[in-house]
């Protein structure tokens, strides 16, 4: 697995695209891609990870690998939130500061990084884009990170960020022919029958992803319940 990119994913649209991108041949063969989910145990978290898997088997690609899952629970720092409670969660008017969770980089970084140095995979791609306000999204924070890894599993290890120049328009772009409509990006969602859920249609996230699909002109194929 010495040429394997592993990816930090989690089936929202950014790393949907970015495993999409990544597992495309070109005409010859794409090096293999490992999709990385980290479950810390979330609310939305389940109907995600089912999202998840969905995208991987639609997609269809032989280079790419079934999602690993890492447990990687928060409850206990994050206690009594909305991401773990389930309640009051921020809606399509909240900024997008109200959905920050503290550390979760970090958090969502590290456990992948110790499997790629067991696993001798060397890269961890992570689909974060240019724009983002949140310390935890910085160049250094990055660099530091992973030579810290680097250092702690005497293994060379480097975070890749294809998407850290592109806006979400350019990426809806870059992935306008993949299964988009089997990505998932909500926080509060709706059952919709037995291990099917839908997106609600009124959170926070929602509102992000119907504002890609129209400013990227991509139709967009998502059942909301909302």
């Amino acid at each position: 697995m010495a040429q394997a990119t592993a990816v930090l994913y989690s089936g929202g649209l950014d790393s949907a695209v970015l495993v999409d991108m990544l597992s495309r041949d070109g005409g010859g063969a794409a090096d293999a891609v490992v999709p990385i989910y980290v479950d810390c145990g979330l609310s939305w978290q389940a109907a995600e990870l089912t999202a998840a898997r969905r995208f991987i088997a639609a997609l269809g690609r032989k280079a790419v690998a079934d999602p690993v899952v890492l447990l990687l629970p928060v409850t206990d720092l994050y206690g009594d939130h909305w991401s773990i409670n389930g309640r009051d969660v921020p809606d399509e008017a909240s900024p997008d500061e109200a959905v920050y969770l503290p550390g979760r980089n970090a958090l969502l970084a590290v456990k992948p990084l110790v499997w790629c140095g067991l696993h001798g995979v060397r890269r961890l791609a992570i689909a974060t884009l240019a724009g983002n306000p949140f310390p935890d999204a910085r160049d250094d924070f990055f660099t530091a990170f992973s030579r810290a890894l680097s250092l702690a599993l005497a293994t060379d290890l480097e975070i890749v960020r294809p998407f850290a120049g592109m806006s979400k328009r350019a990426v809806m772009i870059e992935g306008r022919h993949a299964p988009l409509e089997e990505t998932f990006s909500c926080i509060d969602p709706q059952a919709a029958g037995p291990q099917r859920f839908v997106h609600c249609g009124r959170c926070n996230k929602c509102a992000e992803r119907r504002r890609a699909f129209l400013e990227a002109d991509v139709a967009d194929k998502t059942p909301y319940a909302a």
